[in-house]
């Protein structure tokens, strides 16, 4: 174990490797190894000894820098939002909204940011606050990617332009990435990249420079891909998945 003035080892707490297996990184003797060969972190401190014992209640855990899951009651979803649907569990105008497309689940989830009602794609639901609260605060800088499909042929000074920066109505704002996927005589196809969260962000800095968007998709929050999941479907996050959500918010 680490030289470290907190000691992780806690005496009437459960072996690490039990815990470790249990929260589903692997077999025992599979996270005995991990344990020894100092992959494995407790509140901050990495232990390769395998006498030591933590509380699961409040230990942190990392695994090669990836925060474990011990609570089990936490879920977290990822849904791919159809056009049309509004990101808030009822809508009092009567409007489709994300409560018809998570029903089946029993856990009280909330969403994770927004997406306007003709954006699609990724959107994360939870009922991890302290997850949450950490994605959707601009301090953490997650970045989010989109693939837009705007009007017209986009000049490549376009994309220049978006990445230095323009000024909007509520301020500056700029892409972290711009690429262009295709072209038709009509239409551009761009994948974009930036970590801000303001209302509709993409489609005003695309309205800014000339070049409304017709179609918006979201296919990335941090570290996770929308992938193929078909529009309204949600799937569970695995433990892998979410332990990179988390390391990527500090958790």
């Amino acid at each position: 174990m680490s030289r470290a003035t907190k000691d992780p080892h806690d005496p009437e707490g459960v072996r690490l490797q039990k815990v470790l297996a249990g929260a589903g990184v692997g077999s025992r003797r599979a996270c005995e190894d991990l344990i020894a060969s100092g992959r494995v972190s407790v509140d901050g401190v990495v232990v390769r000894e395998q006498g030591v014992r933590v509380d699961p209640r409040t230990a942190v855990l990392h695994v090669d820098g990836r925060r474990v899951q011990l609570d089990d009651t936490l879920v977290t979803l990822a849904l791919n939002k159809p056009a049309g649907v509004v990101s808030t569990m009822h809508d009092p105008q009567g409007r489709p909204s994300l409560e018809g497309l998570i029903s089946q689940t029993e856990h009280r989830l909330f969403h994770i940011g927004r997406l306007d009602a003709e954006t699609e794609g990724l959107l994360l639901l939870t009922n991890d606050g302290e997850l949450a609260h950490r994605l959707a605060h601009p301090s953490f800088a997650v970045p989010k990617t989109y693939i837009a499909t705007v009007a017209g042929r986009v000049k490549p000074a376009v994309g220049a332009t978006l990445r230095s920066g323009i000024v909007l109505e509520d301020g500056p704002a700029k892409l972290d990435s711009y690429r262009v996927l295709d072209t038709t005589p009509t239409t551009t196809m761009i994948e974009v990249i930036l970590h801000e969260g303001r209302n509709r962000i993409v489609r005003r800095m695309f309205e800014e420079v000339g070049h409304p968007i017709t179609r918006l998709v979201r296919t990335q929050i941090g570290p996770i891909r929308l992938g193929d999941m078909r529009p309204g479907r949600t799937r569970v996050l695995g433990r892998t998945e979410v332990g990179t959500l988390m390391a990527a918010v500090g958790l």
